[in-house]
């Protein structure tokens, strides 16, 4: 296993993440550092990086560099982005942090920072078609892709912090200068011409600290029960609220809202603005955000090489066996579990009548439904469920993450209690309830079948036949499978409760 450090020096912000690289090309964040240094604040007035803004990013690598260090890691890659890129004095600034700190920083082009953006989110969200809107301190990234292809991308020279500096200072009321940055970026839309082409089923996907704190602010007035960012949807009318509320506000009453951090509120509103004049040009319903960007473009690029030539082909199940390696999930038993699971779905939809939305659901499910295990074998249903619901998947819905983390507690035994769904209430619809009731028992009854992990059963028929259900298991060569269909025989009244038929396994 590989250790990897990559640090995204950005016009607001420099962040750390430090990586596992696992083999067969899978890699797991491990720890993260940020700190705020607005590397581009007062560049606009003569296009300098700032010696105070020099220093206390020099401090703030240099504690990036002893996290490296204390965790030795074996590579660290560096990239700076438009504050870096457009400063006149960009040698002797990263002249000076190589000297000082021993990190060599890579200064990204428009078309390379464009590129790692689209990677990260294309290669962690199963959306085919999507205008990217990657947010900065001192640029704003617009990155067209269609059937997972990037077919146009342009970078505007002005983010959140570039914009506040803009206008902070022509003694307007909040609001006004809201108005304005609306009709600033508006008239830069104007110039890109290819925003034509977007076409109306398209998805739009934000990426980057505003619209994370977007998301934050969102889920804390809806009282989200489901802490995720990533794949977090909300509704452009929900954004106008929001907007609507603080681009009235004052610096003071900005800091105080809940979900907002305090190092990014005096910048915030204009990121807002930005936000509504790109959304203005368009017809969104929704805006999706992405907790993947520029690092994870990085750190697929370097675990998983072949994404530089095509984007994955199955975004979740990589996330999936990503997860099954990183808790040394017995993978075969996994895989083969799955695919009794499979079986038993297809052949008993007479009775459950479930849509195929459920056999992603199944699917995580059971190739996780061990990796409680890495915690304690006793209630590790309990322990798999947790997992699943803090695993951050990629490429799946937020509801389908909570439906297979409740099936995977259900695969021993149907225990989870009705306090623990009413928590999600405002996600799960009543099919959703007794789909994890049916997915439970099915998921039981596949694992039974290879309780002893050796894959004596084979396949499955499955004949429903009046007040029963006559399962008939396969072997190779006759093998003795009599352990097998004692236990899966062990759900026969959870099996009757929900599916109103008597059990016989032969």
């Amino acid at each position: 296993m590989e250790k990897i450090g990559i640090i995204d020096l950005g016009s607001n912000s420099a962040r750390l993440v430090l990586v596992n690289v696992l083999d067969g090309g899978y890699f797991v964040v491990f720890d993260e550092l940020k700190e705020t240094v607005r590397l581009g604040q007062d560049m606009d007035w003569d296009g300098f990086i700032k010696p105070q803004r020099i220093a206390q990013t020099i401090k703030t690598l240099t504690m990036f560099r002893r996290l490296c260090d204390a965790n030795h890691v074996d590579k660290i890659f560096a990239y700076a982005t438009a504050a870096v890129r457009r400063a006149k004095n960009q040698k002797s600034f990263l002249d000076e942090v190589a000297m000082t700190c021993g990190i060599k920083i890579k200064v990204l082009s428009v078309e390379e920072q464009a590129m790692l953006v689209y990677q990260g989110v294309i290669n962690s969200m199963d959306i085919p078609k999507g205008l990217i809107m990657e947010m900065g301190g001192g640029s704003t990234n617009l990155i067209y892709y269609n059937r997972r292809n990037l077919i146009h991308y342009e970078s505007l020279p002005f983010g959140a912090v570039t914009l506040t500096d803009l206008f902070k200072n022509d003694g307007s009321e909040p609001q006004e200068r809201a108005k304005k940055i609306e009709e600033f970026i508006g008239e830069q839309l104007e110039k890109v011409t290819w925003l034509d082409q977007v076409e109306p089923d398209t998805a739009f996907v934000g990426v980057g600290g505003s619209f994370r704190n977007l998301g934050r602010i969102s889920r804390m007035i809806k009282k989200y029960p489901f802490n995720m960012t990533h794949n977090y949807e909300l509704s452009t009318a929900e954004f106008d609220n929001i907007y609507n509320t603080i681009k009235k506000l004052d610096l003071d009453s900005t800091m105080k809202i809940k979900g907002l951090s305090s190092g990014r509120a005096d910048i915030f509103p204009s990121a807002l603005a930005e936000m509504k004049a790109v959304l203005s040009r368009f017809e969104f319903s929704k805006i999706t955000i992405s907790g993947c960007g520029l690092r994870e473009g990085a750190m697929f690029r370097y675990a998983v090489p072949s994404v530089n030539e095509r984007p994955l082909s199955d975004v979740l199940g990589h996330s999936l066996y990503t997860q099954m390696r990183y808790f040394d999930i017995n993978i075969a038993h996994a895989e083969h579990v799955y695919n009794l699971s499979i079986q038993l779905f297809k052949q008993l939809k007479v009775l459950h009548k479930m849509s195929r939305m459920y056999v992603r659901v199944l699917k995580i499910a059971a190739l996780l439904h061990d990796s409680g295990m890495r915690i304690k074998y006793y209630n590790h249903q309990l322990h798999s469920s947790y997992i699943i619901l803090n695993s951050n998947l990629y490429g799946v819905p937020h509801k389908d993450i909570i439906v297979a983390s409740f099936v995977a507690s259900g695969h021993r035994k149907v225990e989870f209690a009705k306090e623990d769904l009413i928590k999600y209430k405002d996600i799960l619809t009543a099919e959703d309830v007794e789909a994890i009731k049916k997915l439970s028992v099915i998921l039981r009854i596949a694992e039974s079948f290879d309780r002893s992990m050796s894959g004596v059963v084979t396949g499955i028929s499955c004949d429903v036949l009046g007040d029963s259900v006559i399962v008939k298991t396969e072997t190779e060569d006759g093998r003795d499978c009599s352990l097998e269909v004692k236990d899966a025989m062990s759900a026969a009244a959870d099996f009757k409760a929900v599916f109103g038929k008597n059990l016989e396994i032969l």
